[in-house]
């Protein structure tokens, strides 16, 4: 009995030194998130962004709906429009209804709906230089390669297709042509082989997702996961300057709604359009300060010009011409 109480000790005492080692390591997780998370970052953003709580709720909640359609989540995307009772319109969902449906097609390794859509936009997609079509008919002429000696003459037959793409893909249509010397051998040993590769199927999605999107007039990837991931790079940065802010009491220094106090770099893959700077009060324009063009040529902001008009007449800062400030244009990039 004596040996057995003994032992229980033995284990009790383990089981409490090993849960001490245990609690510490616990205990310091809680402190590390403390330390290098902040419990209230709302504050880095004024309220002044947005026009009123509602408008706040709804755009957030219109950005997750385009993100839920936009990653064929359709049915997720119906459940929460119906719940938050977000009045989203058909010409909104209609984009991605089509966009997902000849998806899940292509990833069923069925070309014909996007062949279709490809045949019926081609002129915008010949104007995009984009050669979709063309990537098309190669991987449905390489489907029936695959088919062996069989597919032979049905392959011959569809190469056909591949006449108006002559002169831009000749190269390409060359290789699909000596490929048939192989077929009897099979193009799996071949020199050919790389035209079986399954990378054509990925590549082939990404192609038209890319052109589909240009020619509907959306973004390949939502707007909802690069806010995320701008915001991501963002935010450390933003945090910073509003503790210097609060810290040396500078409340004017973030003003505006539609700009940041500081230059953040996030990077070539978040540049989605052209930035004008005035040159002569090295600002950069916005919508209430637009870039006017003046009757030499010049541009400049319209602070700037605004700024430079004495008596009346405006005096180009980079030549002698004098001019009337009404003459000025706006130049939208």
């Amino acid at each position: 009995m004596s040996q057995c109480c003994q032992k229980i000790r033995d284990a009790v005492q383990k089981l409490a030194s090993d849960h001490k080692d245990i609690h510490g390591s616990v205990s310091r997780v809680g402190k590390a998130i403390d330390r290098n998370f902040d419990s209230e970052i709302c504050g880095v953003v004024s309220d002044a962004v947005w026009d009123s709580q509602e408008k706040q709720q709804q755009t957030l909640q219109l950005a997750i709906v385009e993100h839920l359609y936009q990653q064929g989540m359709l049915s997720v995307a119906e459940e929460l429009c119906q719940e938050s009772t977000l009045n989203v319109d058909l010409d909104f969902k209609q984009p991605f209804l089509e966009l997902n449906r000849i998806l899940e097609a292509l990833h069923r390794h069925d070309l014909g709906p996007a062949l279709e859509w490809a045949v019926s936009h081609r002129q915008p997609l010949l104007e995009l230089n984009s050669s979709l079509e063309f990537k098309l008919h190669r991987l449905h002429f390489i489907h029936l390669l695959a088919g062996g000696p069989d597919k032979q003459l049905e392959a011959l037959s569809y190469a056909r297709h591949f006449q108006p793409f002559a002169r831009l893909h000749q190269r390409d249509i060359q290789v699909m042509m000596g490929s048939l010397v192989y077929l009897r051998l099979g193009l799996e040993k071949s020199p050919y082989c790389h035209l079986l590769d399954n990378s054509h199927w990925a590549e082939i999605c990404e192609t038209f997702t890319r052109d589909a999107c240009s020619l509907l007039g959306l973004s390949v990837e939502s707007p909802l996961s690069v806010s995320f991931a701008s915001g991501c790079v963002a935010l450390p940065m933003l945090m910073n300057i509003k503790a210097v802010i609060e810290q040396r009491q500078c409340t004017g220094v973030w003003s505006h709604k539609d700009e940041l106090p500081i230059e953040i770099e996030l990077g070539m893959k978040c540049w989605f359009h052209s930035v004008f700077a005035c040159p002569i009060l090295r600002q950069q324009t916005s919508e209430s300060n637009p870039p006017i063009k003046l009757l030499c040529g010049h541009v400049i902001s319209q602070d700037a010009l605004n700024k430079l008009v004495n008596g009346g007449k405006l005096k180009c800062p980079y030549c002698p011409v004098e001019q009337n400030p009404a003459d000025g244009k706006r130049i939208i990039f």
